[in-house]
C-alpha cells in the first residue's frame, strides 16, 4: 500500500535488502531498485537484471553513507536498526519521496532476538528520527502474530510528496494492516 506512495517509475532504494523481497517488489511494480548490504549473497539473481543496482557495503563500519549524494523516491528499511546512519537513512528520501521503515523495538526480547537494546528501538524513537525532516502518515508500534514480534512501523513523506496535499482514501481510513496484529506494544 505505502509503496505505492512511490512516484512511477521512481527508484527505490532498500537499505539492509538482504534476500531482495522489497527489491523484486519495486521492480514487479515498474521502478528502478538500489539494494545495499554488507553481503550480496541473497540477491546474487539480480545482478544482470535492467534496473537494479547492487552495493555492497558494511553499513556499521564508521565509512561514510555510500549514498551520499543520492535521493530516492522510496526508500525502505525492515529489521534494520543502526543509529549512526538513521540521518542518513532520512537524508536520502527526495523530496517528493517516501520513508517505509518496520523495525524491532522494546518488548520484542520477550520473544527473541534481537534481544540486545542497541538494536530495539526505544518508544515513539521512529517518530523522533523524522520530526522535522519527514512527515509521518502512518504509525504504530504493535506486537505482531508469525513470528510473534514487537515492531515500529511508519510511513512518512516529504515536504513536497502528494500525499501531503492529496491523501488517498485508503490512508485516511486505516493505517497498517491489522490482520496480523495481536496487541498494543507494551
Amino acid at each position: 500500500m505505502y509503496l505505492g506512495g512511490v512516484d512511477a517509475g521512481g527508484a527505490v532504494l532498500d537499505v539492509a535488502c538482504g534476500s531482495g523481497r522489497h527489491l523484486r517488489l519495486a521492480l514487479s511494480l515498474g521502478h528502478t531498485a538500489v539494494g545495499v548490504d554488507r553481503t550480496l549473497d541473497g540477491v546474487q539473481d539480480l545482478f544482470s537484471r535492467d534496473g537494479v543496482a547492487l552495493i555492497e557495503a558494511d553499513l556499521e563500519n564508521g565509512r561514510p553513507w555510500p549514498l551520499a549524494s543520492r535521493r530516492f523516491a522510496g526508500v525502505i528499511v525492515t529489521n534494520y536498526l543502526w543509529r549512526p546512519i538513521l540521518r542518513d537513512i532520512i537524508g536520502a528520501v527526495a523530496s517528493n519521496g517516501i520513508l517505509i521503515y518496520e523495525t524491532f523495538a522494546q518488548g520484542h526480547e520477550r520473544f527473541g532476538r534481537p534481544s540486545n537494546p542497541d538494536f530495539l528501538l526505544a518508544p515513539g524513537e521512529l517518530l523522533d528520527s523524522v520530526r522535522g525532516h519527514l512527515v509521518p502518515i502512518a504509525y504504530e508500534c504493535v506486537t505482531l502474530t508469525g513470528p510473534k514480534r514487537v515492531v515500529q512501523r511508519m510511513a512518512a513523506v516529504a515536504r513536497d510528496h502528494r500525499w501531503i496535499i492529496d491523501p488517498p482514501a485508503s490512508l485516511i481510513s486505516r493505517n497498517f494492516d491489522a490482520a496480523s496484529r495481536d496487541t498494543s506494544c507494551s
